[in-house]
């Protein structure tokens, strides 16, 4: 019998990269706790009719990449392919609706879509969410976005683009649509096409293939049409934006590959991608949660991507999170001091000190040479002299010098060393 592996499209993250992808992770949420949201923990799997409703069936997301089953009860479940669907649902569920505005909240996690896989594309891909609900207010809008922003900055990421556009309201999208349609009418398009259309001609144009592409080029622009209320909000969020020292480039034919969105729409795009530059986006959606059985409250929000942004971080040769699992590791000298050892290293992750052990009776040649493995700054050397005078060896691993130290006194000696917090 072979040996398992994981399933297609769904990568693995372990040591040492898994330290760079948490500390993505946290860096990408960052922000977000600082402006005040709050985290909320959403299911891994919906209702299928959640996403159907509030992504739209229009969508590739739901006619193509969802994975839905029934389940013992009979009921279609579909593991959640984005986030916003469930964070509204979850505010209409428990009435966070009904508290203070906006609702401010962050989630991660994993989302599921059937993909090709490729690099960058996964079946299991991994976010870091936020959802404003309750306002339309367009500093809000600014807010959301330049917080989408300072995130790749806290990643370290250099060539990060903000593209943006306004896709307007029902009002404005309605004569829009029919001038759409006029247009596509006259293209060379397949049956599928055509039916894609039918249903929301926004659809095409998020069409990557070139023969379609290239019947786009004069196609009219939502961003033309927009009502006076929609141009106005839009004028507004870009002038907050300038304020909040954002830039960004005006993309009129961006569409987003979800049906909710409405006037503010935006992606990040990293040209160190190839074809998957993609690597973060959102915008407002004005009829989700009514659409979804709550009441008419506006919202805004983002997903970034924590796959895309490591090997965005990787592209730029960034380096984040730390070289080592432990900034210190501790060796005993001879079986009767590991009582000793296994106290001062209990000492030292008390004090928020990334601490392990080499394990194993070993010999201090073989001890010290797991201590080089570990990766770790410093080394505690516990022996029987040192058990007698109450005392340690700390050794620096990249310089190797060695003193003695008194074991009362060890965090602080690691802490004056500036290289050991917090």
């Amino acid at each position: 019998m072979g040996t398992f592996q994981a399933p297609k499209g769904v990568p693995d993250y372990y040591p040492p990269r898994s330290r760079a992808f948490l500390a993505v992770q946290d860096a990408l949420s960052a922000p977000a706790r600082t402006a005040g949201y709050d985290y909320i923990e959403l299911p891994v799997f919906e209702d299928t009719a959640l996403f159907e409703r509030g992504v739209g069936e229009s969508t590739d997301v739901v006619s193509k990449e969802m994975y839905s089953f029934t389940d013992r009860g009979g009921r279609s479940i579909t593991l959640r392919p984005e986030g916003t669907a469930g964070v509204m649902r979850a505010v209409v569920e428990h009435g966070l609706d009904r508290g203070q505005l906006p609702v401010k909240l962050w989630y991660r996690g994993p989302f599921f879509r059937a993909e090709r896989p490729q690099q960058g594309r996964y079946r299991q891909l991994q976010q870091v969410g936020i959802e404003a609900i309750g306002s339309e207010d367009p500093a809000l809008d600014a807010e959301v976005i330049a917080l989408g922003a300072e995130a790749f900055q806290r990643v370290g990421l250099s060539s990060v683009e903000l593209r943006m556009t306004s896709l307007g309201c029902s009002r404005c999208r309605a004569p829009y649509r029919q001038r759409l349609l006029e247009f596509l009418a006259e293209c060379d398009l397949d049956d599928e096409t055509r039916t894609r259309a039918s249903v929301n001609p926004l659809r095409v144009l998020d069409d990557k293939r070139p023969e379609v592409r290239a019947q786009l080029t004069k196609a009219p622009h939502m961003a033309d049409a927009l009502c006076a209320d929609c141009q106005m909000h839009y004028d507004e969020v870009r002038e907050y934006l300038r304020i909040l020292g954002v830039q960004w480039i005006e993309d009129p034919r961006m569409v987003r590959g979800l049906d909710y969105y409405t006037r503010t729409t935006f992606e990040f795009v990293h040209p160190g991608l190839g074809a998957q530059s993609g690597i973060g986006g959102g915008g407002r959606y004005d009829g989700l949660m009514s659409d979804i059985g709550g009441a008419d409250l506006s919202g805004i929000g983002f997903g970034l991507g924590t796959d895309r942004t490591l090997l965005a971080a990787e592209a730029e040769d960034v380096l984040i999170g730390p070289s080592s699992a432990v900034d210190v590791i501790a060796i005993t000298v001879g079986p009767q001091m590991k009582p000793t050892t296994v106290h001062v290293v209990r000492e030292l992750r008390a004090a928020g000190i990334r601490a392990d052990m080499v394990f194993g009776d070993r010999g201090l040649k073989g001890a010290m040479k797991a201590a080089n493995k570990s990766g770790a700054a410093f080394a505690v050397i516990v022996g029987a002299e040192e058990v007698a005078a109450d005392t340690v060896e700390l050794k620096d691993m990249g310089s190797g010098e060695q003193h003695t130290v008194a074991q009362a006194g060890l965090i602080d000696a690691l802490r004056a060393t500036g290289r050991i917090g917090p």
